[in-house]
């Protein structure tokens, strides 16, 4: 039996995954979980990257030591933009900032001054948001940034780590690409971007495709891990492994990705930069196989998880599955807010900035706990509907199906609402849907399958995948039309 080690990062925890491979089927187990908490410093925002190194050998070796000889390849994905800045002879100048730090205020309209909108969608396929490295590293360069000043090198969280492991220093595309700093129609830097911003062109290096064999582990990370287990830069952000691990077909290929952040999107072929997709908010980020994933991210299960962080931090601790049994009871469509309003972007007391929207916009206030996460889960379902309609709209097509994978399907309340605002089937599954793009990546890159075919309908065979059908959708409208009323600009 051959073993794929997935490491699996996201923004407050992580894991390492083994997938199981028979030969037929493949299984998946978990060998190590930990917390992967931001830490506040003079300065601002920070990930405590040299602590979540050492977590993620831990639960390598741990895997090693479980599986042995059968573990065939290492992977690593994360959430992406975030980068770390290397000095020339591969040293780490300063913990990398985290994407919701600060430094990013006042940097969207000092980028358009210096770069038409248009032109910066048209180079790197994505538009302005807060988390996107450009405008990160753009305030660096103001500040006149000692580290940048410094730098040989740049690469994203899963790169640096990788290379730790490794001793190879690479980018890899898919994570690349979430920058806006890299042309998806090249599948190279975008250097007209980079120059209008003033950043040194020698600190971006080498760029490679998901499902690239960087080596295998070396010096210290192997003699710590136990043998040298070959490293794959994977889809190495979690979104593309995300997407990845979802068995979609030409036919159906509306995708959302439910977790912290819900993201929708269609899988094509070629990145499509319009001035109308611009405008719809879409961003082209690339994938496994040469695909592109034209998408949308939405605020998705933050709301319900600072709403549960404030609640525990008061004393009042229930789990996710308690919280969506208060929101099932609670009444339905007496009030709505928007998702992604800049109110809901940073941490804080969630519930009163809820309340506090719904005040603001002259709704009914949500008293209880069940009423709160209610007004969350009925306008996150249709934010996904505005979303749908809007690549109804750019594609020119219509959809009978939406695929849905991650944690966030274990909210089945959630994904029922799904169904119910859109008008169309979801299809649930796999839960583990990053970990699994994760590793039928490597199985690809290591010869274990033939192609990315093979592996999605291994997928398909392996795990268990649930529908829900859409019900009482003519009330959803009639909701729909009061939310537009709600959260119009």
């Amino acid at each position: 039996m051959k073993t794929f080690l997935a490491v699996d990062l996201g923004a407050s925890s992580g894991r390492v995954m083994a997938g199981r491979f028979d030969g037929k089927t493949l299984a998946l187990e978990e060998v190590h979980r930990f917390d992967n908490p931001g830490v506040e410093l003079p300065g601002g925002s920070f990930w405590d990257i040299v602590g979540l190194f050492r977590a993620v050998t831990e639960g390598l070796r741990l895997a090693v030591a479980r599986y042995g000889e059968e573990v065939a390849s290492i992977g690593i994905d994360s959430w992406g933009c975030d980068f770390a800045l290397l000095s020339e002879d591969g040293r780490l100048l300063g913990l990398p900032h985290q994407y919701r730090d600060s430094r990013h205020l006042g940097m969207a309209a000092e980028m358009a001054r210096r770069i038409p909108p248009p032109q910066a969608y048209a180079s790197t396929g994505l538009v302005d948001n807060f988390y996107n490295s450009s405008v990160h590293l753009l305030a660096e360069s103001l500040r006149a940034s000692p580290m940048l000043a410094q730098a040989a090198r740049l690469l994203f969280i899963p790169d640096l780590l990788a290379y730790w492991l490794t001793g190879q220093q690479a980018v890899e595309r898919s994570v690349a690409s979430t920058s806006q700093l890299f042309n998806p129609r090249s599948a190279d830097w975008a250097w007209d971007i980079i120059d209008a911003l003033g950043l040194p062109r020698r600190i971006f290096g080498p760029v490679v495709p998901s499902g690239s064999l960087l080596g295998p582990l070396a010096g210290a990370a192997a003699s710590s891990i136990g043998r040298p287990v070959p490293v794959v830069s994977t889809a190495s952000h979690d979104t593309a492994a995300a997407v990845a691990g979802i068995p979609l077909t030409a036919e159906n290929n509306l995708w959302l990705s439910s977790g912290t952040w819900s993201i929708m999107g269609l899988e094509i072929p070629e990145p499509i930069t319009t001035a109308e997709a611009a405008a719809a908010g879409f961003c082209n980020e690339l994938g496994v196989g040469g695909t592109t994933r034209l998408l949308k991210n939405i605020a998705g299960l933050w709301l319900i998880q600072e709403c549960r962080r404030h609640w525990n931090l008061s004393g009042e601790a229930q789990d996710f599955a308690q919280l969506a049994e208060l929101a099932r009871q609670a009444e339905p469509f007496f009030a709505f807010i928007d998702p992604d309003d800049a109110l809901f972007a940073t941490p804080g007391d969630m519930p009163e900035k809820i309340r506090r929207f719904c005040q603001r916009t002259g709704q009914r206030i949500p008293a209880s706990q069940g009423e709160v996460l209610r007004v969350a889960t009925d306008s996150l379902a249709l934010k996904y509907r505005f979303v749908y309609a809007n690549f109804c709209r750019v594609s020119g097509r219509t959809f009978a199906r939406l695929h849905v994978g991650g944690g966030g399907i274990q909210n089945a309340m959630l994904t029922q609402a799904t169904a119910d605002a859109l008008g169309i089937e979801v299809v649930a599954g796999p839960v583990e849907a990053t970990s699994c793009g994760n590793i039928i990546t490597q199985m690809v890159a290591t010869g274990a399958i033939a192609d990315f075919a093979a592996g999605r309908s291994l997928l398909e065979d392996s795990f268990d995948f649930s529908v829900y059908q859409p019900h009482d959708h003519p009330r959803w409208t009639e909701a729909y039309a009061s939310f537009l009323s709600v959260t119009a600009p």
